[in-house]
């Protein structure tokens, strides 16, 4: 199984300052939508997720800057996941859709939370390995 996507977005001008130039948050918000889109690829998003008894709040998430991205510059941002057995890590890379340059790298971590409970989990729930195509340990 394929655990990536990646989608394309054109950089709106709501998302820029003065300059022309993305805000620093909304790459956050680039990271989301391509988390949105790999999850769907999953068939486990965040309804799917609440619908199997569980939350899976961010509980860190990094990004490193390497360039700006600009007002109507089309970016691709692709989200990857790299760990799961404890916590569903995913890492980001946002590039240059026509260069392939790289603007931004980064990661978000998620821990699985039991809705009835209310208590966080050590080790990620059956689900997601289902989800995964994996055998669960």
């Amino acid at each position: 199984m394929d655990f990536e996507a990646e989608i394309e977005i054109e950089i709106p001008f709501y998302d820029v300052d003065l300059a022309g130039i993305v805000w620093h948050g909304n790459y956050v918000k680039y990271f989301e939508v391509a988390r949105c889109v790999l999850l769907d690829k999953l068939n486990y998003n965040y309804i799917d997720m609440k619908e199997s008894g569980f939350f899976w709040p961010v509980i860190d998430i990094r990004l490193r800057y390497v360039n700006p991205a600009k007002f109507k510059q089309k970016i691709s941002v692709r989200a990857a996941i790299k760990e799961w057995e404890n916590r569903l890590k995913i890492n980001y890379l946002i590039v240059d859709t026509e260069t392939g340059n790289r603007l931004i790298r980064g990661y978000s971590v998620q821990v699985a939370v039991d809705i009835m409970s209310g208590e966080m989990l050590f080790a990620s729930p059956p689900i997601l390995f289902e989800k995964l195509g994996l055998k669960a340990p």
